[in-house]
């Protein structure tokens, strides 16, 4: 079975800190606490609102992660430019409208093919690992092969909103989709929604799954449970600890 890394979003830290218009919480203390406790990489999704984090954030950011690094967005040309400049571990490209309150689909990858065969060629050209923002349907993850990218990361909305009901039914085409991406050579991530209920069901069903990244539920947990003891326990659940 794959090691399945933990990639904390500190979206929800920086929303906080921005709330009062100071540094406090502290992004770039957060972000090193993180991973002293276990995180085994940092993820930001800097919107054009920049309500949460922000655009500056990102290299002070990326001078101090010593794991892995990943930027998610839109491939805004001020993304774009954005990204070349920090050169990240991983950008995962999502398909928001610029006034979405949260990623709640995937790309169609058919249809913008050759759009994102452009942009995906120019940051893998920088040396920058890509991942596109999927839905678990095998006809585009195929076009995302055609397109060139490293990674898909699976949006696991519908997984996590139907899992309660029936989880095996919530997973099957996650998991069909997860074996062909493998087939055909792509390295296969996951996020949204994702939390100490149903991730380890995840990884179960999909025992390659390389990453997972989670914001809003472990942010959740550790203002009852404490963010070293949310992490852990996160870890468990993908057998990492």
């Amino acid at each position: 079975m794959t090691t399945t890394n933990l990639s904390v979003n500190i979206n929800k830290i920086a929303l906080i800190r921005n709330a009062r218009g100071s540094n406090f919480p502290n992004l770039i203390a957060i972000a090193q606490d993180c991973e002293r406790f276990g995180a085994q990489g940092i993820t930001v999704h800097p919107r054009p609102d920049e309500r949460h984090v922000r655009f500056d954030d990102l290299q002070p950011l990326k001078d101090i992660v010593t794991t892995e690094f990943n930027i998610e967005g839109y491939p805004s040309s001020h993304f774009i430019d954005s990204v070349l400049a920090i050169k990240p571990h991983q950008v995962t490209l999502v398909p928001d409208e610029p006034n979405a309150i949260t990623s709640d689909h995937g790309w169609d990858t058919i249809k913008h093919l050759q759009y994102l065969t452009d942009i995906v060629k120019e940051f893998k050209s920088n040396g920058i690992r890509v991942s596109l923002f999927l839905d678990p349907l095998e006809q585009l993850v195929e076009s995302s092969a055609k397109i060139g990218v490293d990674r898909i990361e699976f949006y696991t909305g519908p997984y996590a909103k139907n899992y309660p009901a029936n989880k095996e039914k919530a997973i099957e085409k996650y998991r069909n989709a997860a074996f062909f991406a493998k087939e055909i050579g792509l390295g296969i991530n996951a996020g949204h929604d994702l939390n100490l209920d149903n991730l380890r069901y995840l990884k179960q069903e999909i025992p390659h799954l390389a990453e997972v990244s989670i914001g809003h539920a472990l942010i959740v947990d550790a203002l009852y449970l404490g963010l070293e003891n949310t992490i852990q326990m996160y870890l468990r659940e993908l057998d990492v600890v």
